[in-house]
């Protein structure tokens, strides 16, 4: 298995210095899938690798959100037969679907997660997460600063000695 994707300090602030004109509904995935909490790893597990999903909504039996689960969460399962409940993540952090990239990936960093719930006045219309961010970056929906130059050592500058 591939170790999760983070984003630095230096990705964080090339989102919030260039994508200014990108809110976060622009690259969130508006279909979020619904898990009931009931259901097994290996259920959840099997819808997630059909749908190429790494994290779903988890809901009660009368459809109210109660967590997330994300594969993160599934891998640390030792039984397949364990319910998503035992193993969900019940902090559910959100942002809202206009807010910029560099807040969402500022949360992420923050609490040191890869997903957050999108809302719109209280409602859920989507999800985010790091592979988003990092999608952005890679596709260049930003503008490049001008990096800066290195600087030289500050100090004495050596005179040729002569020998």
């Amino acid at each position: 298995s591939q170790a999760p994707l983070t984003l630095s300090a230096n990705d964080t602030t090339l989102l919030k210095e260039n994508s200014m004109n990108v809110s976060i509904s622009e690259i969130m995935t508006e279909q979020v899938m619904t898990a009931r909490q009931n259901q097994t790893v290996h259920q959840v597990k099997e819808v997630m690798n059909k749908h190429g999903v790494s994290c779903m909504r988890v809901s009660s039996s009368d459809g109210e959100p109660v967590g997330i689960i994300t594969s993160t969460d599934i891998l640390a399962v030792r039984r397949e037969s364990t319910p998503i409940r035992d193993v969900m993540s019940t902090k559910v952090l959100t942002v809202p679907q206009y807010s910029s990239p560099a807040e969402a990936a500022r949360i992420m960093r923050n609490h040191q997660v890869h997903h957050l719930v999108v809302t719109h006045e209280k409602q859920i219309v989507g999800l985010i997460s790091s592979f988003d961010l990092l999608q952005l970056v890679e596709n260049h929906r930003f503008v490049m600063k001008n990096p800066s130059t290195p600087t030289r050592p500050r100090g004495k500058r050596k005179k040729n000695e002569e020998h």
